[in-house]
């Protein structure tokens, strides 16, 4: 059973509107990753870094990778795509506004029970893309409201992200993850 949240807190806002707040630009997709130390080996970040080295290759979409938490910044040279680091953002607010002015959550943990990120993401709005492992299966339905990629596979976390990048246009993937969280 997950964490409950506050979804009159955790729901959709201004994409446009958020973007601005955080200085990232309007005319490219966004990738979200972070963690509480997005360096943690358990968190996926070498499987993120590669699947990204793939979707650049395959992709012709402007995409840019958004990272949040402690050594966020470590991090930002060994991306292909641009990369936009925030550091360790503490505030509830703050973190809402961020979900909402990315287009995908990517959480490719090697552990992990039933994540509140991406509880949090999805009652955004916010497709999300993670590995078939722990209680990320029973939050994200697969090709429904995200993706679910073979574990510790670089490649299928790649069109992950990818499918979640060209089948959300018309906002169906975002309205099914909000709604998952809604009616659990």
């Amino acid at each position: 059973i997950p964490n409950p949240i506050n979804i009159d807190l955790f729901q959709p806002l201004n994409k446009k509107e958020c973007r601005t707040k955080f200085n990232l630009p309007q005319n490219m997709k966004l990738i979200l990753f972070g963690a509480a130390k997005t360096t943690n080996k358990r968190k996926g970040i070498d499987y993120f870094i590669n699947a990204c080295l793939e979707l650049r290759q395959t992709s012709s979409t402007a995409i840019g990778i958004v990272l949040y938490g402690k050594d966020s910044e470590l991090l930002k040279d060994r991306f292909t795509l641009p990369t936009f680091s925030l550091g360790y953002i503490q505030s509830e607010k703050e973190i809402i506004q961020l979900y909402n002015a990315v287009d995908l959550f990517a959480l490719p943990s090697l552990e992990e029970n039933l994540p509140n990120s991406i509880v949090e993401a999805m009652a955004c709005g916010v497709p999300c893309v993670g590995f078939e492992i722990g209680g990320i299966p029973e939050l994200i339905d697969h090709l429904h409201n995200g993706y679910i990629a073979k574990y510790k596979s670089s490649t299928d976390l790649a069109q992950g992200l990818k499918w979640v990048l060209e089948n959300n246009e018309n906002s169906a993937l975002s309205q099914e993850a909000r709604r998952k969280v809604v009616d659990s």
